[in-house]
C-alpha cells in the first residue's frame, strides 16, 4: 500500500521529460511513496532516469519530434502504466496548451496550469494585456496583435530610442533585435519577422523601451485551486549568454524588503490574471541604476531550471508542492509563512567547450565526480559510462550551494567547482568559476550584458610544468602497478643500475604544448625534472579504492587533484574546474623515414553532417569549405587548411563523435615539401 492513499495523492505519475529533471522528479516521488513512470527514446535508454523510474516505457526513435514531443505516444505511455498525471518537467511538452488540453480530455492530471493559462501567458503580447489589467508594471512600448510594420515605425519615437523589437511568439533570444535609431528601424523590423516566422511559425512583433543594463529579476509563485496565491521571494538570474542563464541566485543582491515584497505582489498579480494553478515564475526586468522600478516580461507556466535555489533558501519541495496542489489541496501556508533563509547560488554545467566558442561537446562519460559538502546540492542525470547524446539540450547537471549568507554560499559554490570532474569531452565548469570569481559577481554587480563584457577577460588554465609532472608520476605509478615488486633489480622500475639510477623519459603532448619530464627513483625516493630544470623531490600518496581523487607531492607543494588514466598512454587531470587531457607524443613516420603530412578535418563536435561541399578527389584551395556539422541547431563549417586533394571519411547524414577525422587533404606537391613535420595543420 501507498503512503499516498491515505493523504489524498496520485498512485503512479508519469514524467514526460528525461535528464536531470526527470531525475529530480523522480527523488521526490520516491520520498512520497509514488510509483514513477519514466519516458525515453532510443537515444535515452541507457540513461539514468530510466535506471531510477519504477517502470520505464520507450516512446520513439532519437528524434524529440519522434519521441518527447509527440503528444500521442506519452499518453499510451500513461495510460499503458495506469498513470494518474503526467508531471512534464521543464521543456519539450511543459509549456503546450495541446499537451495540456490532451490530457485533461485523456482524464489524465497535468501537473501545471491549465491550457487556457499555457496559451495566454505562451503569447507575450496577450501575456502584457492580461497584467496591465491587473495593474502589473510593464516596459514601455507598443504591444498589440496584428501590429504592421508601418504602426511599429510610427510608434517608435514615442517610446524612444534604444529600443527593442521582440517577437510574440517564442523565446531563448530568438529574433529579437536592438535598435539605436530610426536609420535602422526598417531593415531590423524585416529581419526579426523573417527569424520569428522561421522560428516559431509567426511573424508578430511588439515593441519596447531598451534598457540599457538591464537585470533579468523573477518570482516563484504557487498558487492553488482554491483561490490561494503565494509568493516564494526571487531569484536574480542576470548572469546570461545569449538570452541563456548560467548561473541564478536568490535572493537578488539588488533587491531590498520593500521592493521584494512589491515584486512579489506583483507576480502574484500576474498569476491571478489567469487564475493560474500549480508553480510558475514571473519574469521582471529591472534597470541595474533604478533598483525600484520593475517591468514585467513573461510568466514561465511550468517548473524552472533554477528551482533549487528557490527550494534551499525556503526549504520547501517544490514538485511536492506542484503534486498536491494538482491533486486537489490547498496550499498548507500563507504569505507570512514564507521565510527566507540564508543565501543559495546555482551553476549550470554544460557539455560545451567555452574555450572553443562554446561549441557543444557530448559523447562518453568515462568517469564523472560530483562535489560533496556542506550546502552543497547536485542535480544531475550522468554518471560513468552513459553517453551524452547530441539530440538534446546539452545541460548535464546542477551544482547549488546555500551558505548563512550571499559570500558564503558564493565560495562554497567555488569549491564545489573545483571538485567537480567530467572526464571524456570538455564542459563549461572552469567557465563558470572563473564567473564566480569576477569581482562584479562577487559585489553582486550583476546585469545581463556582463559575460559578453567580460568573457575576454576570463583566463582559461593551461597545462603548466606542475600538471606535466603530475601526470608523469601517475603514469609511472600505473606502469609500476604491473610489473614484480621483489627485490630482484630487473624486475624493478626504479632505474636501478650500478651508479646513478636511471631517469623514466615522458614525452607528454597536451593541447599544443610538448613537454618531456624525467622521472627517477621510488617509492619515497621519487624525483622529477621538467624540460631540463633541476630534480624535484616528489611523493605520490596511494590511489584510494573508490576514489578518483590523488594527492601528489611536488617540490614541498601538495595539491589533491582528479585524475582518470584514459588509456595506457594517456591520463586526464582535473584541478580548479579545468581538465587536462596528458598523452604520450607518438611521432608517426611514412616509408624512407619522412614525416606523413596530411593535414585532416576533425569534426569540433559530435554532431551530423548536413552539408559535402567537396567531392571525392577534389582538389580545393586552402580556405575552401569542405564539410558542414551541425549539432544543437549549431552548424560549423570545416574548410581546408592547405590547398591539395579531398579524400572523404564522411557523407552527408552521417552522425559523428567530437574529433573523428571526416576529410583528409593530401597537400599539393609544393605545400608538402615545405612543410614542417612536427608542426599541426590548423583548421577552421
Amino acid at each position: 500500500m501507498h503512503r499516498t492513499e491515505s493523504v489524498g495523492m496520485f498512485d503512479t505519475v508519469l514524467i514526460a521529460n528525461r535528464g536531470e529533471i526527470a531525475c529530480r522528479v523522480i527523488a521526490t516521488l520516491r520520498r512520497l511513496g509514488i510509483r514513477s513512470v519514466a519516458v525515453y527514446s532510443d537515444a535515452d535508454a541507457g540513461s539514468r532516469h530510466v535506471a531510477l523510474a519504477d517502470v520505464a516505457v520507450r516512446i520513439g526513435p532519437a528524434p524529440a519530434a519522434q519521441s518527447y514531443l509527440d503528444i500521442d505516444a506519452v499518453l499510451d505511455a500513461a495510460r499503458a502504466t495506469g498513470a494518474q498525471a503526467i508531471h512534464p518537467g521543464y521543456g519539450f511538452l511543459a509549456e503546450n496548451a495541446a499537451f495540456a488540453q490532451a490530457c485533461a480530455d485523456a482524464g489524465i492530471v497535468f501537473i501545471g496550469p491549465t491550457a487556457d493559462a499555457i496559451r495566454t501567458m505562451g503569447d507575450k503580447i496577450t501575456a502584457k494585456l492580461a497584467v496591465a489589467e491587473r495593474d502589473v508594471p510593464t516596459v514601455p512600448g507598443i504591444a498589440r496583435p496584428g501590429l504592421g510594420d508601418a504602426e511599429l515605425i510610427a510608434a517608435a519615437p514615442g517610446i524612444g530610442y534604444p529600443l527593442l523589437i521582440k517577437p510574440s511568439a517564442g523565446g531563448g533570444g530568438k529574433g529579437m533585435h536592438v535598435v539605436e535609431d530610426e536609420a535602422h528601424l526598417a531593415d531590423a523590423i524585416a529581419a526579426a519577422r523573417r527569424e520569428a516566422a522561421a522560428s516559431f511559425g509567426d511573424d508578430a512583433l511588439f515593441l519596447e523601451r531598451y534598457l540599457t543594463t538591464p537585470r533579468h529579476i523573477e518570482v516563484q509563485i504557487l498558487a492553488d485551486a482554491h483561490g490561494h496565491v503565494v509568493h516564494l521571494g526571487e531569484r536574480e538570474c542576470s548572469l546570461q549568454r545569449r538570452h541563456q542563464k548560467v548561473i541564478e541566485e536568490a535572493p537578488s543582491p539588488l533587491l531590498d524588503a520593500a521592493t521584494r515584497a512589491a515584486i512579489g505582489a506583483a507576480a502574484c498579480e500576474t498569476a491571478r490574471s489567469v487564475d493560474y494553478r500549480g508553480a510558475g515564475t514571473v519574469e521582471f526586468i529591472v534597470e541595474a541604476a533604478r533598483p525600484g522600478e520593475f517591468f514585467f516580461m513573461e510568466m514561465n507556466t511550468r517548473l524552472q531550471v533554477e528551482h533549487p535555489v528557490t527550494e534551499q533558501v525556503t526549504g520547501l519541495d517544490l514538485v511536492e508542492q506542484q503534486l498536491l496542489i494538482a491533486a486537489g489541496h490547498a496550499l498548507g501556508f500563507a504569505q507570512d509563512d514564507v521565510e527566507l533563509r540564508g543565501h543559495s547560488i546555482e551553476a549550470r554545467v554544460y557539455a560545451e567547450d567555452p574555450a572553443s566558442g562554446f561549441l557543444p561537446t557530448g559523447g562518453r562519460v568515462q568517469r564523472v565526480i560530483h562535489p560533496e559538502g556542506e550546502g552543497i546540492r547536485v542535480d544531475t542525470a550522468i554518471a560513468d559510462g552513459l553517453d551524452v547524446s547530441i539530440d538534446y539540450d546539452p545541460m548535464l547537471a546542477k551544482i547549488i550551494a546555500h551558505g548563512a549568507d550571499r559570500d558564503e554560499a558564493r565560495r562554497r559554490l567555488v569549491r564545489a567547482l573545483d571538485r567537480t570532474a567530467v572526464f571524456g569531452f570538455p564542459t563549461n565548469v572552469e567557465f563558470v568559476r572563473a564567473l564566480l570569481e569576477l569581482p562584479e559577481v562577487i559585489a553582486g554587480d550583476l546585469d545581463t550584458d556582463l559575460i559578453a563584457r567580460r568573457f575576454d577577460d576570463l583566463a582559461f588554465a593551461e597545462a603548466d610544468a606542475r600538471v606535466f609532472a603530475e601526470a608523469a608520476l601517475l603514469l609511472d605509478a600505473a606502469r609500476d602497478a604491473g610489473t614484480a615488486t621483489a627485490s630482484a633489480p630487473w624486475t624493478r622500475r626504479d632505474g636501478w643500475r650500478l651508479g646513478a639510477p636511471a631517469p623514466r623519459r615522458y614525452a607528454l603532448v597536451c593541447g599544443a604544448r610538448r613537454t618531456e619530464v624525467l622521472v627517477t627513483g621510488a617509492g619515497s625516493g621519487l624525483s622529477v625534472a621538467v624540460d631540463g630544470s633541476e630534480p624535484v623531490s616528489a611523493a605520490a600518496a596511494p590511489e584510494t579504492p573508490q576514489s578518483s581523487e590523488r594527492t601528489l607531492t611536488i617540490d614541498g607543494v601538495t595539491r589533491t587533484i582528479a585524475a582518470f588514466a584514459t588509456g595506457s598512454d594517456r591520463v586526464a587531470i582535473a584541478h580548479g574546474g579545468a581538465v587536462f587531457d596528458v598523452a604520450v607524443e607518438r611521432v608517426s613516420h611514412a616509408a624512407g623515414g619522412a614525416a606523413e603530412t596530411k593535414p585532416h578535418l576533425d569534426s569540433p563536435m559530435p554532431g551530423t553532417v548536413v552539408l559535402v561541399h567537396a567531392s571525392e578527389g577534389a582538389r580545393v584551395e586552402e580556405g575552401d569549405p569542405v564539410l558542414v556539422v551541425e549539432a544543437m541547431k549549431m552548424e560549423h563549417v570545416l574548410r581546408a587548411g592547405v590547398a591539395g586533394t579531398v579524400s572523404l571519411h564522411a557523407t552527408q547524414g552521417d552522425t559523428v563523435a567530437r574529433g573523428q577525422t571526416l576529410a583528409t587533404i593530401t597537400p599539393d606537391a609544393d605545400d608538402a615539401a615545405s612543410d614542417t613535420p612536427d608542426e599541426p595543420q590548423e583548421t577552421t
